[in-house]
């Protein structure tokens, strides 16, 4: 869910005023729905490599630099801007990664083994559990990026938008240029193929 935006209106005005202090509130306010983002776009491979905080901080950085250029024309909401660097800046990893892995079978390895950080949340150490409890949680983590991924790339925006990133509808239907009514049908068919991949397991993701 992004901030509340009356409050980062203000910190425009702030901004626009030259008040530095307003600046570095915008961004920082920002910081955890773009970790959100990032996070559950990050292939496993590339996390190995480059964490989602770090392209985080490089997106805010780049924001910084260009956001007197922004406010000169805002063409667009102040989040979806930052969406915006988030999503060349994440395209920008993964053109090096590629340029970095020429030899075309680790290319394939890595495109077989490609998994989303998406649920990594959800693996996170638990002292209440048991060990097999431990292995059954890690189990269905996985079966659910797996089913995420074999999505089509429409569904698997909508779905990512909405869980990994906690939007609400109308702000998913913003992102996508989508009506509010529009968005939540494409939200909905969504859930149906995700609930047809997961089978049985969907109640514990989807309820």
């Amino acid at each position: 869910m992004w901030p509340d935006e009356d409050e980062t209106l203000a910190l425009l005005r702030g901004a626009q005023r030259g008040d530095s202090a307003a600046v570095e509130g915008l961004l920082e306010r920002h910081r955890d729905s773009l970790h959100r983002m990032i996070e559950c776009r990050l292939h496993a491979g590339v996390a190995r490599r480059i964490g989602a905080s770090d392209i985080v901080q490089e997106t805010l950085l780049t924001a910084s630099r260009r956001l007197a250029e922004y406010l000169q024309n805002p063409s667009m909401p102040f989040h979806a801007w930052l969406r915006q660097l988030a999503r060349d800046r994440l395209a920008d990893v993964y053109r090096r990664q590629l340029a970095e892995k020429r030899d075309v079978s680790r290319e394939r390895a890595l495109d077989a083994g490609r998994e989303s950080s998406y649920g990594a949340a959800a693996e996170l150490r638990d002292d209440q559990l048991t060990p097999a409890a431990m292995m059954l949680r890690q189990e269905l983590a996985a079966r659910f990026r797996q089913a995420v991924a074999q999505l089509e790339e429409t569904s698997r925006e909508i779905i990512l938008m909405r869980h990994a990133e906690q939007l609400t509808n109308s702000q998913a239907a913003e992102v996508l240029g989508l009506s509010e009514p529009a968005a939540s049908m494409r939200y909905l068919r969504a859930l149906r193929q995700l609930r047809a991949i997961l089978g049985e397991s969907a109640a514990h993701w989807l309820g």
